[in-house]
């Protein structure tokens, strides 16, 4: 029986993967060195970590954008990394790219969102902006690089430079982990894939929870070019096709398309740019992993339609804007009694202040912790029925303290 050693993945990486791809065996390395597994890339042993994390298992609770715990199918902060993970993987595998790579990024990009989504996220940088402000992004690397505590005498999980460039993002230059002062254009193609696979993701499974919650019609699908264009298609192969079930299989596709899209598109943009390795590809002007320019107009117009008529919805906002009311009570509490967030949060002030310790300490806790803290600092609310309830429409989502 052959055992398919670190060596041997490593020889598989050099025989069959792209010359641009990123090979685990020449990684750039970790902060702290360490010996290599015997059975495992680096890579391998990146998304091993993530998985083990606390971290990545408090994305089970965390709110995507219903509330967690507000309906059974809807998409938690860990079923859309799931999500980005499969596709990311789909799309690295058709494009000859480090499939584990990929999948170290996708399962680490969403480490650092606080609890409620991007309203908690918003609450959180308005309570810390005289003291750095709060970014889901820059949050993943404190968790990954700070926060995270496995091994003795490290700080973070003691991950690869690779890992940590690709959570980079939303910036015009991206850093070198291991070198201070030394940036390039873009990160590798594996994390230009991951952070693709994100936007496909929840563009895919924002509109089908908004549907299962009666949020959005087919009327007002019906004016977005890429629903209407999948939709007809779907109909003309089955035509029997109705109800939930076809809203289900229009998403599908959708996803089908766009994953298509971005990789014949990106792989018309390699073979034009012919990079040699990787450091080509960082110091390319443009990314490489690009939809079609139909389909970015595509994407954008669905996105501007999710902004009005899902993200800021009335009973999506208006659930969102009590959770973020308790969760800004909450965080000036700690400030006044920082006692309350326990002794390893308050042992961390001396090294990265009061409020953001405060900071790291709320933005960690799940929707369902922070409820519960609220209910226990301020025990006066708990039978206040509009602190607590949503009073909207039938089926509407209700926060539960239990």
């Amino acid at each position: 029986m052959t055992i398919r050693t670190r060596q041997w993945w490593e020889a598989w990486e050099e025989a069959t993967l792209a010359p641009y791809a990123q090979k685990s065996a020449r990684s750039a390395g970790r902060a702290h060195p360490e010996p290599p597994h015997p059975a495992r890339t680096e890579y391998q042993r990146d998304c091993a970590r993530v998985i083990h994390s606390q971290a990545f298992r408090r994305l089970e609770a965390k709110t995507q954008v219903f509330l967690s715990g507000t309906g059974d199918h809807r998409r938690t902060r860990l079923t859309h990394t799931l999500e980005v993970v499969s596709i990311s993987r789909s799309m690295a595998r058709a494009l000859a790219l480090n499939e584990d790579l990929t999948e170290a990024i996708a399962l680490a990009h969403d480490l650092g969102h606080p609890p409620f989504g991007h309203a908690g996220e918003r609450a959180l940088n308005e309570a810390m902006a005289d003291h750095g402000g709060f970014d889901h992004n820059t949050q993943s690397l404190r968790i990954l690089e700070r926060i995270e505590k496995k091994y003795p005498g490290i700080d973070g999980l003691n991950l690869t430079a690779e890992l940590l460039e690709g959570l980079q993002k939303h910036r015009r230059r991206f850093e070198n982990p291991l070198r201070a002062g030394e940036t390039h254009a873009n990160p590798s193609l594996e994390a230009q894939v991951a952070n693709l696979a994100d936007e496909i993701a929840y563009y895919s499974h924002d509109l089908d929870d908004a549907i299962d919650a009666g949020l959005l019609c087919r009327d007002e699908l019906a004016r977005l070019e890429i629903w209407a264009t999948t939709l007809e298609e779907v109909r003309s192969r089955y035509p029997a096709l109705d109800g939930r079930e076809l809203d289900a299989y229009v998403i599908r596709c959708m996803i089908d398309r766009m994953v298509e899209d971005v990789i014949n598109w990106s792989a018309g943009a390699l073979e034009a740019a012919e990079p040699a390795g990787v450091d080509d590809v960082r110091h390319h002007a443009a990314r490489l992993i690009t939809y079609s320019p139909p389909m970015r107009e595509a994407n954008r117009v669905l996105r501007a339609f999710f902004y009005r008529n899902l993200y800021f919805h009335p009973s999506v906002a208006s659930m969102n804007e009590r959770a973020c009311a308790m969760l800004l009570r909450v965080f000036e509490r700690y400030l006044r009694e920082p006692t309350l967030m326990g002794a390893s949060s308050v042992r961390r002030i001396d090294r990265e202040g009061l409020h953001r310790s405060v900071c790291d300490y709320l933005s960690g806790m799940t929707d369902r912790y922070l409820l519960e803290e609220y209910g226990r600092l301020f025990p006066e609310d708990i039978h206040n029925p509009a602190t607590l309830r949503n009073d909207g429409q039938e089926g509407n989502p209700t926060i539960h303290w239990k």
